[in-house]
């Protein structure tokens, strides 16, 4: 049977007062790792019905479903596709099963919400108040980025009434093709690391570990280099290197071995300051590839809030707010030992005051406001033509 593409979709008005749904579309797993779209989106469902719509799953049934689960306060929306499922099967399937999710509710306003450009194909047609585009990473760069994924970034910033980015070296390279385009670097939930610096029982995966630590926590990927990592271990065996994080995209038989390298897996955010709290310095080992260019790692303010002295290789946005602040010593391949050795020496409380005025300019809460602010004054007219991409 032939498969027709479902046309465009327009907002189902509420009859009562005002109401408002986010739609976020997003190749990130919500209960993968959680950060900057977890941190927006739990915020935004405060007062609004937040949809999360993530990339599909391919399992062995016969027809196209949409699994739902509420997860902290958002709806989690997974299509589940047949194995065998072509591209452009994928597309129409993920469209319908995107028009039956907004047909079942009722509401005033609705945003749409891009963590990915790829989400295009199947959401182009639906009618929006406003639409958004988070920049959080240079996706191109990432290893086995979709080809056409340049295409598409420029079809949404052609859609989009509005574009966030998630630091300032990706706002400044992105900041000619948008007229409304706003850097707002990664964020802190102040109260949640804080926890890390009281006293708190070692983990059971962790305790038997001797001192000192230097801990790593996020998603372990390209984006680490492992080169620097087995150098530094092999520079200074005392020191153990405690490695938190899923691995993915790279082989985890290249990981480096050591006996002072502990490769802890995955944890849940309400774990990590449990973790942090009996560490003596956090680290932030990344590669300087295309992959890190524009990043703005979130690890940086959570060790710091969790009162840990830092060390990180030269990462452009990480060296010019933090580094030149004197909050974190930047490091390389040459002087890691010595930076390393060097914090660890230091008392964790040394520049507790300077760090706290600095994170207190920078909570999620704050990053939310000032993003809603943007929406208020996006005036969409009520109708628009789909745009279609390709045309």
């Amino acid at each position: 049977m032939a498969l027709q593409i479902p046309t465009a979709i327009s907002k189902t008005k509420g009859a009562a007062s005002e109401s408002t749904v986010l739609l976020c579309l997003s190749h990130l797993r919500w209960n993968f790792v959680f950060q900057r779209p977890q941190h927006l989106l739990t915020r935004a469902a405060r007062t609004n019905t937040v949809l999360y719509f993530e990339e599909p799953v391919y399992e062995n049934v016969t027809r196209a479903t949409l699994r739902a689960a509420d997860m902290d306060g958002v709806r989690v929306l997974t299509p589940v596709l047949p194995e065998g499922t072509t591209a452009a099967q994928a597309i129409v399937m993920q469209r319908s099963l995107l028009n039956n999710a907004l047909a079942s509710l009722t509401y005033d306003r609705l945003v749409l919400w891009y963590y990915t450009p790829m989400a295009l194909p199947f959401s182009d047609h639906v009618d929006c108040d406003v639409c958004v585009y988070d920049c959080m990473d240079e996706l191109s760069a990432f290893k086995n980025a979709p080809r056409e994924l340049v295409q598409m970034e420029r079809l949404l910033m052609q859609r989009a009434d509005v574009v966030f980015t998630g630091g300032q070296s990706i706002y400044e390279a992105k900041r000619r093709l948008h007229r409304s385009i706003h850097p707002f670097p990664s964020s802190i939930d102040v109260a949640h690391f804080h926890k890390a610096r009281k006293p708190t029982k070692d983990p059971a995966d962790q305790a038997a570990i001797p001192h000192p630590r230097v801990g790593f926590a996020g998603v372990i990927d390209e984006r680490l280099d492992i080169k620097l990592l087995d150098d530094a271990a092999a520079k200074m065996p005392d020191v153990q290197f405690i490695m938190i994080g899923p691995v993915v995209k790279i082989d985890p038989a290249d990981l480096p071995r050591r006996a002072n390298i502990h490769w802890l897996g995955g944890k849940s955010y309400a774990e990590l300051p449990t973790y942090m709290a009996n560490w003596d310095m956090g680290w932030m080992p990344f590669a300087l590839n295309e992959a890190t260019r524009y990043i703005s790692p979130t690890k940086t303010p959570e060790f710091l809030a969790a009162g840990l002295p830092v060390v990180s290789t030269a990462i452009v946005d990480v060296v010019r707010s933090y580094g030149a602040q004197g909050l974190v010593q930047i490091a390389d391949a040459d002087d890691i030992e010595d930076k390393i050795r060097e914090g660890l020496g230091n008392p964790k409380d040394l520049m507790r005051r300077s760090v706290d005025a600095y994170l207190s300019t920078m909570s999620w809460d704050q990053t939310w406001a000032a993003m809603s602010a943007h929406l208020s004054r996006v005036a969409r007219p009520r109708v628009e033509a789909a745009l279609r991409v390709g045309a």
